[in-house]
């Protein structure tokens, strides 16, 4: 959800009992939060200045250990309100899936005409309440080193991600740490110097690991990498490669289906080869063990668009929870989104969410046309002044031109590269294509974050108002200002918030998504050929067509979709094949 979006989200939903989750690589952005949050709560605030040589880890776990407080604050006073008004405890409760054996209670609560009977059910339902859990994400792949005020290098444990995950380690909470892009060796085995992610001597784990993957090999490879440490992954969260929101990492064309098939087919067998390794590695190191096998997790996200398509997840492959993060940007109650932002995903086409090369780190990025930092992106360029300031250089890494690492989407990295450009005096096609490609490039660090301020008015010290934003194309469904009820509502089946009744199965959009970058890939093949990368889109071509008969195989499952929509999926695949098929991965005559 990028940096700023959910970075308060926990304040305005844990107490529903809602997990979310909190990117903590930003730690300016955490101490402008901080301040902004202990003044709302009338809480004591110390600013925790950069000189400081560990202040990311320190303003990390200062901001989290507040979100803790605050919760706690809110948990204990909605405990206290009185039944049968309309206030925070009823939301709590009426909020709840119609399944849930709490909701179960708390209406036949409602209906009890006995007073001692309805006193001790209303005492239960009061113990029953819990908090949502206060996640934390990590993107492993920003881990920038760190040197101290007079550019000298500081050990490696100061570096981005590690100091990151110091200041949760640190932090009062007993919830987890998401890390996704990728296995971090140095950051994975980081985490074993902190006794919160091994069990104590009741075999509990204070602190647990999740790890985002989108293909069962990678969940193995991490997930075993992870035991041989004694660390136990408690969740893999499996993310559509593409239909997702932020950096998309493409898939070597496997679907988010049969991916699901391969994970409930061995999810047993990869719990207890984990078990057994961490117990192993936990042994060796003279550590307390777990004392039986925790239930491991396995939890899907990305795209999911009704209730019908989330029951289906749920019981067909037994996941245990699902994942709904880009429709909740329409919900102010939620997310901090700007006003002037979310008049624009309001009136947004399907066409205005699109797979762009923007990101500095060279993974495509879902992007938003109509946002106020693409607007500015190309404003630069107008005034021939491409390229971004760069203050915060989180994804500063190209020496491609310099000693000190520069971000890609900085002037500095533009301006050299323009001027490299400018040398080779290409055609005027080829030189707008090599154009576009370098001030393409947008700055992150501060539009992701820029919301989040604006929002709560807090204002920018550098008056960097450009806000970017970066939902999942599954957002073009979602039009509207919603409220936390009418997305609850949504997700449980108790309305539709749809735009439209056409929306195709969340299965064959992802298909059509990645045909379609399947397609853009074959076209730069042609002038960019070679073996390795003509093996490579022939197999993603052959795993999307072995997903279509797939998804055709578990049509007859799908048997709380309609008979007509089950048709149409039908049909839709089977156009999706022609094209597909019909695609050649075709070197170019040399």
């Amino acid at each position: 959800m990028g940096l700023g979006y959910t970075i308060d989200t926990p304040v305005k939903v844990a107490r529903f009992g809602i997990n979310s989750v909190v990117s903590i690589i930003e730690d300016q952005l955490i101490e402008d939060m901080r301040q902004v949050l202990s003044s709302e709560w009338n809480i004591s605030y110390s600013h925790i200045p950069q000189s400081e040589a560990d202040h990311r880890a320190m303003r990390i776990t200062a901001y989290l250990n507040l979100l803790n407080s605050i919760v706690e604050r809110q948990i204990a006073e909605l405990k206290q309100l009185p039944f049968g008004e309309n206030n925070d405890l009823t939301k709590y409760f009426e909020l709840l899936s119609d399944n849930s054996p709490i909701k179960e209670l708390y209406l036949a609560m409602l209906n009890e005409q006995s007073e001692p009977a309805r006193q001790l059910m209303q005492r239960f339902l009061r113990e029953q309440i819990r908090p949502g859990k206060i996640d934390v994400n990590i993107m492993t792949k920003l881990d920038r080193p760190a040197h101290d005020t007079e550019g000298n290098p500081l050990p490696s444990e100061y570096s981005d991600a590690l100091s990151a995950l110091r200041g949760f380690a640190n932090s009062e909470l007993s919830s987890s740490i998401i890390f996704s892009a990728g296995l971090n060796p140095k950051l994975y085995s980081y985490c074993e110097t902190f006794a919160d992610f091994l069990p104590d001597a009741s075999g509990n784990l204070k602190k647990q690991i999740v790890i985002k993957v989108s293909d069962y090999r990678s969940a193995y490879i991490q997930g075993k990498f992870l035991a041989k440490k004694g660390l136990w992954v408690s969740e893999f969260r499996i993310e559509s490669g593409l239909n997702c929101g932020g950096h998309a990492f493409a898939t070597d064309g496997s679907l988010l289906g049969p991916v699901l098939e391969e994970f409930r087919k061995n999810r047993n067998d990869l719990a207890e080869e984990l078990y057994q390794s961490c117990q192993s590695a936990l042994r060796s190191k003279a550590c307390h063990l777990l004392h039986q096998k925790p239930h491991l997790k396995i939890t899907v996200q990305g795209g999911i668009g009704t209730a019908k398509e989330n029951n289906f997840l749920l019981e067909h492959y037994r996941v245990d929870s699902t994942g709904w993060g880009s429709p909740f940007l329409m919900v102010p109650e939620v997310t901090n989104v700007d006003r002037k932002t979310l008049d624009l995903l309001v009136t947004a086409k399907k066409e205005d969410y699109y797979l762009s090369h923007s990101s500095p780190l060279g993974v495509p990025f879902n992007n938003f046309r109509k946002s106020t930092s693409e607007t500015q992106r190309k404003s630069r360029i107008e005034r021939n002044r491409p390229g971004s300031p760069c203050y915060k250089k989180f994804l500063a890494f190209d020496t491609e031109f310099t000693t000190e690492p520069i971000c890609t989407a900085s002037r500095q990295y533009q301006d050299l590269k323009i001027k490299q450009l400018n040398k080779l005096q290409l055609d005027p096609r080829e030189y707008e294509t090599a154009f576009n490609k370098i001030t393409e490039k947008d700055c992150l660090c501060e539009g992701l974050g820029a919301a989040a301020l604006i929002a709560n008015d807090a204002g920018d010290k550098l008056k960097l108002t450009a806000v970017a934003i970066c939902p999942g194309p599954n957002l073009a469904w979602f039009s509207g200002v919603f409220s936390l009820r009418d997305m609850i509502d949504h997700i449980y089946g108790r309305n539709s918030l749809l735009n439209s009744p056409d929306r195709p199965h969340m299965f064959v959009n992802e298909l059509q998504m990645n045909v379609d970058y399947l397609k853009n890939e074959i076209a730069a093949f042609q002038k960019n050929a070679g073996q390795q990368l003509e093996r490579k889109l022939n197999e993603f071509k052959v795993n999307l067509l072995k997903g279509i008969e797939y998804y055709k195989s578990l049509l007859p499952s799908m048997q709380t979709e309609t008979e007509s929509f089950r048709l149409r999926m039908n049909s839709m695949f089977d156009s999706i094949r022609e094209t597909l098929e019909n695609m050649y991965v075709v070197a170019p005559v040399q």
